[in-house]
């Protein structure tokens, strides 16, 4: 149902005659499926009257992966490989979000060590994800120049995430019961480095374009999102917060110890495109503060539960114990059997609440796999938004809302 306030507001302002006087014909486009200029394979059906929008009809289903049934038909284990690429922006928030489900069924022990890995890399796949929506949602606007700064640091941050697990992307690093190896020994003092670099890159976004008259025009109170009416859309994560409600699953549903780290939850009154913008650049800070604090509480150890049955052991114990074969057989062929339960474990991912909702009849594979991705539900957010606006205004919107296609095709 379109929001009644802004049809009529929309209708005035288009026409202003009596009726009679004038005939609109409504016309409908078609906005992609085109990967880059609709974040993804997403079809928009916007019907216009003039440059003014009256409705727009998301069409997803152009890159279904049916990710939640192959989970499924994949021993827990296997999981961790599709996880990574419902989202490939944020991967560690999915990849993370999937193994603590898990790890909560199996009641897995998971070292210290692992935890503050995890921690590192899912604030770097934050920062990652947000320098592609600086870079990207800019370029949407037609300014070039910043995707080109933002990727400079986009690049530097994959090296990596390259030298931990060998890919750039789609990692896959995580384990149920921890990570699939340690980091490398040189690996913490380069994050120092990167972020270091970073720090100077927020400067010079901000310098960039925060102040740009032209970009401001683009966005300052345009596509405005009240308060309540995000809390009934579902809105989570920074569009969420962009509105004034300060929800952020690190610290009102900890995980991973984040309710001992010190950092801030960054919010506006504004609703807009614009505050949505600077709630990820602000966001920025706020990452790389508590990365800098997990590097500092790094402690040798550990990565993996020491129980191994959920666990490969360690290759070496493959030469000289026959327990350790038949562990590593047993794994790899068949994998884990968590007790009968159900269990759903939130977290804050780039783009809001990510949740993996298990169900598990004891058997070696999942009975059932729900993802709650948090594209999908902010998506709903684009009609009502959008209504009123500008043609070009429904641009900056869809870039502002951040939808990653594989968060809901999924």
């Amino acid at each position: 149902m379109q929001p009644d306030h802004q049809e009529s507001t929309s209708a005035e302002r288009l026409h202003g005659q009596t009726e009679g006087q004038m005939h609109t014909q409504i016309m409908s486009l078609n906005v992609g499926p085109q990967h880059p200029s609709t974040h993804g394979v997403l079809r928009l059906v916007v019907d216009m009257d003039g440059e003014y929008v009256v409705k727009v009809t998301p069409h997803m289903g152009y890159l279904h992966t049916g990710f939640e049934k192959t989970f499924e038909n994949r021993t827990y284990q296997q999981g961790v490989t599709y996880a990574p690429r419902t989202d490939y922006l944020h991967s560690f928030g999915h990849e993370l979000a999937y193994v603590l489900s898990v790890e909560k069924l199996l009641q897995a022990d998971v070292p210290e060590r692992a935890t503050t890995v995890r921690v590192i890399l899912h604030e770097l796949g934050r920062i990652h994800s947000h320098l592609v929506f600086v870079g990207t949602g800019l370029l949407d606007l037609g300014a070039l120049t910043p995707f080109f700064y933002a990727f400079r640091e986009k690049e530097a941050l994959q090296d990596l995430f390259e030298a931990v697990c060998g890919y750039r992307m789609n990692q896959g690093y995580f384990r149920v019961g921890g990570l699939y190896r340690d980091i490398p020994g040189d690996w913490a003092p380069r994050v120092e480095k990167f972020l270091d670099q970073m720090e100077r890159g927020v400067t010079e976004y901000s310098t960039l374009f925060a102040q740009n008259p032209i970009f401001l025009d683009r966005a300052k109170g345009v596509g405005v999102i009240p308060p309540e009416v995000a809390i009934d859309l579902g809105l989570t994560g920074p569009n969420l917060r962009a509105s004034g409600v300060p929800l952020d699953h690190r610290k009102d549903n900890p995980y991973c110890g984040y309710e001992s780290y010190d950092f801030n939850v960054i919010t506006s009154t504004d609703g807009d495109s614009l505050a949505r913008f600077n709630m990820r650049l602000l966001e920025f800070g706020e990452s790389i503060k508590i990365v800098r604090q997990a590097l500092r509480r790094l402690k040798p150890g550990p990565v993996k539960d020491p129980n191994r049955k959920i666990s490969l052991p360690p290759r070496h114990e493959l030469e000289t114990s026959m327990e350790a074969v038949i562990h590593h057989f047993k794994l790899v062929t068949e994998g884990f059997h968590p007790p009968t339960g159900e269990v759903y474990v939130p977290v804050e991912s780039a783009r809001g609440e990510v949740g993996y909702y298990i169900v598990s009849d004891g058997g070696s594979m999942p009975y059932r796999v729900k993802i709650r991705a948090p594209s999908f539900v902010n998506l709903q957010a684009l009609e009502y938004a959008c209504v009123g606006a500008q043609f070009a205004d429904l641009i900056t919107i869809l870039a502002t809302i951040d939808p990653v296609l594989g968060d809901v095709d999924r």
